[in-house]
């Protein structure tokens, strides 16, 4: 019986962890885990770099594929509303601003980008290049270097892509403004998409985490398929530990994570969803169905 009850509790606590983790992403509607797999280290660190939207800068500094997608949202958001033909000139003048925007944002920071753009052959051969790679993993002071001149390469060009996000959600801003309360009421919001630049990038990622964390917290909270969510939730805190190896110490280790997953396995393994949940319901109905094929077959 303690056993059952310390079960219970270790789920409940697992699945309030997810939920509220879940809800607080969702509710502050500019979470990203971009930073997060952005500052990736040890042997997975690329792959979780590559994870990240626009990683390498290539879509933003693409003039035509930004005016493309700023085309493509003004177009969608007047067919969305229903904009009248005053008000879709209105949101081409906010398109044409937009674009002079852009063209005013590159300019200033042509110098910088100029590095920046010089030293992407120089990063992907830190990345790419075996001999190089094995040569400063094998000394503890170059991989550290190889850190450092990751870093300063991004930063000669992060103002200027941080003022493209301003530009692009200043934007989208206008776009919406354009629509009249009657207009806004009928609709719901049309948010700008950003496009995949991978198979898989955080412009999918981040919408999907919030709700997956909701949906695991969930089933963990009334016990319903408890294996199933558990393993889910292991799964997800050992990528999150991986993306960090090896652990550091302190308030912000993964080691953490590591120790959570462990604890989600062990509610897989043990059925804790039978115990004060709905997996009782289901299990019995289960085995009530099993029982009556092994009658049919007597």
């Amino acid at each position: 019986m303690t056993a059952m009850v310390m079960l219970v509790l270790l789920r409940l606590t697992i699945g309030w962890h997810f939920f509220s983790e879940g809800v607080d992403k969702r509710d502050a509607g500019n979470w990203s885990a971009a930073p997060f797999f952005a500052n990736a280290q040890g042997p997975y660190a690329n792959h979780y770099r590559n994870l990240v939207w626009d990683a390498d800068g290539q879509y933003r500094l693409n003039k035509e594929a930004i005016k493309y997608t700023f085309a493509l949202y003004r177009d969608q958001v007047s067919q969305h509303y229903g904009f009248t033909d005053e008000q879709k000139a209105k949101a081409n003048l906010n398109y044409i601003e937009a674009v002079k925007q852009y063209d005013w944002i590159v300019s200033e920071n042509a110098g910088d980008l100029e590095e920046f753009e010089l030293g992407r052959q120089r990063i992907a051969k830190l990345d790419n290049d075996s001999g190089e790679r094995s040569l400063r993993d094998g000394v503890d002071s170059l991989g550290g270097q190889r850190e450092t001149i990751r870093r300063e390469w991004l930063g000669k060009a992060k103002p200027t892509f941080d003022q493209i996000e301003t530009l692009w959600k200043n934007y989208e801003g206008d776009q919406q403004a354009l629509a009249t309360d009657d207009q806004l009421a009928a609709n719901s919001s049309i948010e700008m998409i950003k496009p995949r630049t991978g198979e898989i990038d955080t412009s999918v990622i981040d919408r999907i985490v919030p709700y997956f964390d909701m949906a695991v917290g969930l089933c963990l909270l009334i016990g319903f398929m408890t294996p199933l969510a558990s393993l889910a939730a292991a799964g997800f805190l050992a990528s999150v530990f991986l993306s960090q190896y090896p652990p550091t110490t302190g308030p912000g280790s993964s080691n953490y994570q590591l120790i959570e997953c462990m604890a989600c396995l062990v509610l897989a393994s043990t059925g804790a969803g039978r115990f004060a949940g709905l997996d009782y319901f289901l299990h019995l109905f289960v085995r009530r169905s099993e029982a009556e094929v092994d009658r049919d077959d007597e």
